[in-house]
């Protein structure tokens, strides 16, 4: 169970929350993913395409620790371009919404001056808490 946290005197968050506060569970820290396939292939020049990609390999890491998209709660992107980015918010927006409807985590977005990977654009990493169980 997760609470969603925003000060009374913020204004209201678009695409993100504030803060959230999270009920017992396991903690799940997903080192940052960017935008490849599984034969580590980045999947197109765009960087919407690029951030898509990257949030699918953060929720298959999710998926394959026993949860899902609805429990990420923070999320830290990093980007080499703001202007493409900005660009692309719309298609990144749509597909958001596809893959998570309105889970908003705590998310925060830097651009770098580059990545590790040739032809990255964008890398995310995150922060998940599952519900106690087996695992």
């Amino acid at each position: 169970m997760h609470a969603k946290i925003t000060p009374a005197r913020f204004p209201k968050a678009r695409g993100y929350t504030d803060g959230v506060l999270c009920a017992p569970g396991r903690t799940l820290h997903i080192s940052g993913q960017i935008g490849w396939d599984e034969n580590q292939r980045i999947v197109s020049p765009h960087l919407g395409t690029q951030f898509l990609q990257a949030l699918d390999n953060v929720i298959e890491v999710v998926r394959t620790a026993g949860g899902g998209g609805e429990h990420l709660v923070k999320l830290l992107a990093f980007v080499t371009d703001l202007e493409e980015y900005r660009a692309a918010q719309k298609a990144i927006g749509e597909g958001w919404r596809e893959r998570f409807g309105k889970n908003y985590p705590a998310m925060s977005l830097v651009k770098v001056a580059g990545l590790l990977e040739a032809g990255a654009k964008v890398e995310i990493e995150g922060v998940a808490v599952l519900p106690l169980g087996d695992r």
